[in-house]
C-alpha cells in the first residue's frame, strides 16, 4: 500500500502569518521579487470578504538535521507555492512592507468603503475621502478595536447606517479568521517527487523547477548566512542584464552593499554586453558543479540539507560544508577575471553575438569546464584551446538538449576523474567520426529552420576565418553580424516564389548567406544565372553592380570562403535542390576544418 506523500489540513490566516513570522514558515526573502500588480492585492481581500476560496499554500518540510552534539534540530517549512499570496497578506493585513520586481522596499495598503462594501488600493484621492477606511491592516490584524472603528467612522460620516458599518467593519475585520488550505509535503520526499506532487496539485500547470527548490533551501537558511547568499545570485543576474540596477542596490540594501559579494559584482555597472546573461538557474549551476563534481539540483539540495550518501542521514557538518562549498563557487562565477575570459573564450570561438547562442546550457557547462580546468592548474592556452573546442562538440552535437542534468553529471564526474585532453579525444571519437561530418551533419544542414545550431556554427566558423560577407570585397561576417546585418537568400526568396517553390525549400539554411543589404536590393529577384553572368562582366572590365569585387580570382575566393559550389554559374532553376546538396557538403566541410583549428 502506497503512503500518503502529504497532509493537507485548514489553518486560520491569522495562524498562517503567526507562522510566517516566527519562521515557522519559512519565505525566503525576496526569493523572487513580488511580481502582483496592487489591484491583485486588493481582489484578495476581496474575495476573503465575500468568503471565495483563494486556493492552497504548498510546504515542503525540511528534514530534521543532526546536531554535533547528536541531538536533532527540527527542520522549517519551506514555502514553495504560495509566495505571492502570503506576501500580499502579510502587506495588507500586517502592514509589512514588499520587496518588488525593481527591488525597492515600499508598502501596499489596501482601503475600504463601509458603506458599499468595496475594496481599492489606496491613493492619495482615497486619503483625503472620509468615507474610506485608507488602511485595513490595523483593523484587520487586530491593533484598533471594533468599538472605536465604528465610532471614528460614524462620527466622520453622519449620514451612515450605524448598524450596518458595525456589520461591515466586524466582516472586515473577520478577514485574518477566514481558513486557507495548507498542503505539507513530507520531509523524507525527493526532489523529483516533490516536483511531481507539486505539477499534480497546481491547478495551472506551472513548472516548478529544481533550481527553485535550490534557491528556496538557500534562501531560507539563516545559520550560514544562505539569504545573503542567495541575493548575490539574484542581484548579479538581475546586474548583467541592467547595470543601472547597481544604484538600486546601492539605495536600497545598505547591509548587502557592505558584503564581499556585492564588492565582487560591482564590475557588472559598467558591462553592457549581452553575449552571456545568466538567469539564476544558470549561475546556481555554474557555482555548483565544479565545486561539488554533481550537476543534479537535487542532490545539491540533499547537501544544503546535510545529507550524507552513505549514511543516509543528514548532518549539520556536511550542510555547513557544503554551504562554504556553493559560497566559494559563487565567487569563482562572479570574478571579473573569470567571467571575461571566458567570454573572450568563447567570442575566439567566432561566437560574437547572444542570438548565436541558443543553447544556454552548453554555454553554462562550457564555464563550468573552464571553471573546473583552472582549479586543476592546466596552462591557460590549454584551457582556452578545450573550452572552444567542448562549446563547439556541444553545440554541433545537441548534448545537453535533452536530459541536460544526466548529461551534465556524467561529464563532471569524468572531468574530475581523468584527464580532459584524454576525456574529451573519446567524446570526439564517439560523436564527431568521420560518418559525422560526411553524413550526419550534411542530412542535418537539411532544415529551414533558422535558428539551427548548424547554421550558428557555420557562421562562427566564417567570423573565425574572417571571411568576407558575400559578394563583399572588405566587408566581413564578423562586421555583418556584430552591427546586425541581414541575412539573405542565394536564389532570391522571391523568385523562387514566383517559380512555386514553398516555404520549406526557398528558406533552407544552405540558402542563406551574410550579405549587404545594399548588395541584395540590387540582385532582387534576379536568378542566380541571371546576376552571375553580370558579375561576370563586372569582372572582367564591366560595369561595377554587385558590391566591389572586380576580379575573377576575387570572385571564386569570396565563392569559395562563402561555401558556394562553383556550378553557381550558370545554375538554372531545376537545379536548385542539386545546389542545396553541393553547398550542404562544403558547409560541412568548412565546420570539420573549423573545429580542428580551434
Amino acid at each position: 500500500m502506497q503512503t500518503q506523500k502529504y497532509s493537507v489540513n485548514q489553518h486560520l490566516i491569522e495562524t498562517i502569518l503567526a507562522w510566517v513570522n516566527s519562521g515557522e514558515i519559512a519565505i525566503p526573502e525576496i526569493q523572487r521579487p513580488f511580481v502582483w500588480d496592487a489591484s491583485k492585492v486588493r481582489d484578495l481581500m476581496d474575495s476573503l470578504y465575500q468568503g471565495y476560496p483563494i486556493g492552497y499554500l504548498i510546504a515542503w518540510r525540511n528534514p530534521n538535521v543532526k546536531l554535533k552534539d547528536g541531538s536533532a534540530s527540527e527542520g522549517k517549512k519551506v514555502l514553495i507555492d504560495g509566495q505571492q499570496r502570503v506576501t500580499a497578506l502579510t502587506a495588507a493585513v500586517l502592514g509589512q512592507y514588499i520587496v518588488d520586481q525593481d527591488y525597492r522596499r515600499r508598502k501596499i495598503r489596501i482601503a475600504f468603503h463601509p458603506d458599499e462594501e468595496k475594496f481599492e488600493v489606496t491613493n492619495p484621492a482615497i486619503e483625503k475621502d472620509k468615507r474610506w477606511v485608507a488602511d485595513i491592516a490595523p483593523l484587520v490584524n487586530g491593533q484598533v478595536g471594533l468599538i472605536r472603528s465604528v465610532k471614528d467612522y460614524c462620527e466622520k460620516n453622519p449620514e451612515v447606517n450605524p448598524e450596518k458599518v458595525e456589520t461591515t467593519i466586524t466582516n472586515l475585520m473577520q478577514i485574518a479568521k477566514k481558513q486557507i488550505g495548507l498542503i505539507e509535503l513530507a520531509s523524507d520526499l525527493d526532489i523529483e517527487t516533490v516536483t511531481e506532487v507539486f505539477i499534480r496539485i497546481n491547478s495551472k500547470g506551472v513548472v516548478l523547477s529544481q533550481a527553485d527548490f535550490a534557491m528556496s533551501k538557500i534562501a531560507s537558511n539563516e545559520t550560514y548566512g544562505g539569504s545573503t547568499l542567495r541575493k548575490a545570485i539574484d542581484y548579479f543576474c538581475h546586474l548583467a542584464v541592467a547595470p543601472e540596477f547597481y544604484s538600486t542596490i546601492v539605495d536600497v540594501d545598505k547591509d548587502f552593499v557592505n558584503t564581499d559579494y556585492f564588492q565582487k559584482m560591482t564590475w557588472l555597472k559598467n558591462e553592457n554586453g549581452d553575449l552571456y546573461d545568466p538567469d539564476y538557474s544558470d549561475l546556481l549551476r555554474v557555482a555548483f558543479v565544479p565545486q561539488f563534481n554533481r550537476a543534479k539540483f537535487a542532490d545539491l539540495v540533499s547537501l544544503l540539507s546535510g545529507r550524507n550518501f552513505e549514511t543516509k542521514q543528514f548532518e549539520e557538518e556536511i550542510a555547513k560544508e557544503s554551504f562554504e562549498k556553493l559560497k566559494a563557487g559563487i565567487f569563482d562565477a562572479i570574478n571579473e577575471t573569470h567571467f571575461k575570459r571566458f567570454l573572450m573564450i568563447i567570442r575566439s570561438a567566432g561566437f560574437i553575438d547572444s542570438g548565436m547562442i541558443r543553447s544556454q546550457n552548453a554555454l553554462n557547462f562550457a564555464y563550468v569546464v573552464y571553471l573546473k580546468l583552472r582549479s586543476q592548474g592546466l596552462a591557460p592556452h590549454d584551457i582556452e584551446k578545450y573550452v572552444r573546442r567542448w562549446f563547439a562538440m556541444s553545440v554541433l552535437t545537441g548534448r545537453y538538449s535533452s536530459s541536460p542534468e544526466s548529461s551534465m553529471d556524467f561529464d563532471i564526474r569524468q572531468i574530475a576523474s581523468r584527464p580532459f585532453g584524454e576525456f574529451l579525444r573519446a567524446v570526439e571519437d564517439a560523436e564527431l567520426s568521420d560518418a559525422f561530418w560526411d553524413a550526419g551533419l550534411v542530412q542535418s544542414l537539411n532544415t529551414s529552420v533558422s535558428s539551427s545550431p548548424y547554421l550558428n556554427v557555420f557562421w562562427a566558423a566564417q567570423i573565425k576565418a574572417n571571411d568576407k560577407g558575400f559578394l563583399s570585397r572588405d566587408i566581413t561576417v564578423n562586421d555583418l553580424v556584430s552591427h546586425k546585418g541581414d541575412i539573405h537568400h542565394i536564389f532570391p526568396r522571391d523568385y523562387l516564389k514566383k517559380n512555386a517553390f514553398k516555404r520549406g525549400l526557398y528558406n533552407q539554411i544552405a540558402n542563406y548567406v551574410y550579405m549587404q543589404s545594399e548588395i541584395n536590393i540590387k540582385i532582387g529577384n534576379k536568378s542566380p544565372q541571371s546576376y552571375f553572368e553580370e558579375l561576370s562582366e563586372q569582372c572582367n572590365g564591366g560595369a561595377t553592380k554587385y558590391g566591389a569585387i572586380c576580379d575573377m580570382a576575387g570572385l571564386k575566393d569570396n565563392l569559395s570562403r562563402n561555401c558556394i559550389p562553383d556550378s553557381i554559374f550558370g545554375m538554372t532553376l531545376g537545379r536548385y535542390e542539386e545546389f542545396l546538396l553541393e553547398r550542404r557538403v562544403l558547409m560541412a566541410r568548412k565546420m570539420r576544418d573549423y573545429y580542428f583549428s580551434l
